[in-house]
């Protein structure tokens, strides 16, 4: 049988799910196909938004020839064997369009940033001519992996991440259309771990669901789904557990700001014959873990402590350890920074990948400068104080607060 997401692949583009700036009524790729008449162009988006899926729709409905060639497993000698191929497709069917006429064959390059310069090379001659029409699909930015000549000969459209209705959509279609998934009686509880783990990507979406359905589960809910993908925790050597509550001992007498404590830890870890860089790493990360913007000095130094206890080895090492370990304990201590990437990492996991708003985007190119990118910056320097109020967040999170000064 074939995977889910292959068997729910739309076949029309009423069937397509999501860009509806490229595919909804009135689009232009909608007006495009609707009049038979379409140009080369480059699909340039993530993975499992429709590339692939939106080519062949095309060439369905427009009953062209269709081929397709992957750059990863393609070479010049494929593309120019593809090319003979649509000629002599052409040749044959003289009677009903010209090569040049724009209803010529189609063919698709999957991950076409991954060609080299003289196989995009070889694709010029056939797009000039309308002896193809291109279309590529990509997940990298066009304007640094294809070639200026084809890149002129080809309209760039961007697909982008499906939205949280988009997937609700296709997770309904799957559920009532698929004649497989129907028949399991599945109860859908909750979408969230669903809609994070696919991450704006129908495919992933398919698989996670045809994951968790072929474990037997009847009831899909969060939990559900994250005990399905999540891997198993290493778990410790057992006779390692003395090691791990001594470190564990020291970290909190340290963050607890008991020097007397941690100098005694530290003296058994050393007696213990604990491996010294072991103690300076765990030292630093207590610099920034615990200490962090209430003394920023403190990495500094625990940075130093690691240097020289590798320059310099036992017994000697434990001076600078000691040292170091009494000023931590002693510093104020401050975990905002720690807390605040936490936050800020639960966050992405969350949401995504969020677009980065146009106007702080890098604009190098003129394609990108087309596109919107870079448009409407305020470069903080011509501004008093060398500041100016600006939206520096993706729109859904403007307002979101991670570091919380205390």
């Amino acid at each position: 049988m074939l995977p889910l997401a292959e068997r729910m692949r739309p076949k029309t583009l009423d069937e397509y799910i999501g860009q509806r700036h490229l595919v909804g009524p009135g689009a232009i790729l909608r007006q495009m196909i609707e009049s038979g008449n379409i140009a080369s162009f480059i699909l340039w988006g993530p993975p499992g938004v429709g590339k692939t899926t939106l080519a062949r729709i095309i060439a369905h409905q427009l009953q062209r020839p269709f081929y397709t060639l992957s750059a990863v497993t393609s070479g010049v000698k494929e593309v120019r064997d593809v090319i003979d191929k649509a000629k002599r497709t052409s040749a044959m069917n003289s009677g009903l369009f010209a090569p040049t006429d724009g209803r010529s064959p189609i063919l698709f390059i999957d991950e076409i940033h991954r060609f080299s310069k003289s196989q995009q090379d070889s694709l010029l001659g056939a797009v000039e001519e309308g002896t193809i029409t291109l279309i590529g699909a990509t997940t990298e930015n066009p304007s640094f992996e294809v070639i200026t000549p084809l890149l002129s000969r080809c309209q760039v459209y961007v697909l982008k991440s499906l939205d949280k209705d988009d997937l609700l959509e296709l997770l309904h279609r799957a559920l009532t259309q698929d004649a497989y998934i129907r028949s399991l009686n599945l109860q859908i509880q909750d979408t969230e771990a669903l809609l994070r783990y696919s991450g704006g990507d129908a495919r992933k979406l398919l698989n996670v669901l045809e994951l968790v359905s072929n474990s037997g589960a009847k009831i899909i809910d969060n939990e559900t789904v994250t005990k399905q993908l999540q891997q198993n925790p290493v778990a410790y050597d057992k006779d390692g557990e003395m090691h791990y509550d001594i470190i564990s001992a020291f970290i909190k007498s340290v963050r607890g700001s008991d020097p007397q404590a941690a100098i005694y830890w530290l003296a058994r870890m050393i007696e213990g014959g604990e491996d010294p860089k072991f103690i300076a790493r765990r030292l630093v990360i207590l610099a920034s873990e615990d200490i962090g913007l209430a003394n920023p000095n403190a990495m500094l130094l625990a940075n130093t402590c690691f240097e020289v206890v590798n320059k310099i080895g036992w017994p000697e090492g434990r001076i600078p350890l000691a040292e170091t370990t009494i000023y931590l304990a002693t510093c104020k201590k401050d975990n905002s920074a720690y807390l605040a990437i936490d936050e800020a990492l639960a966050k992405v996991r969350e949401t995504g990948n969020l677009p980065v708003p146009l106007h702080l985007r890098n604009a190098p190119t003129s394609l990108m400068k087309e596109l919107g990118y870079a448009d409407g910056y305020k470069y903080p320097h011509d501004y008093p104080g060398h500041w100016t109020e600006q939206q520096y967040m993706p729109d859904e999170l403007v307002g979101t607060v991670f570091w919380k000064k205390d």
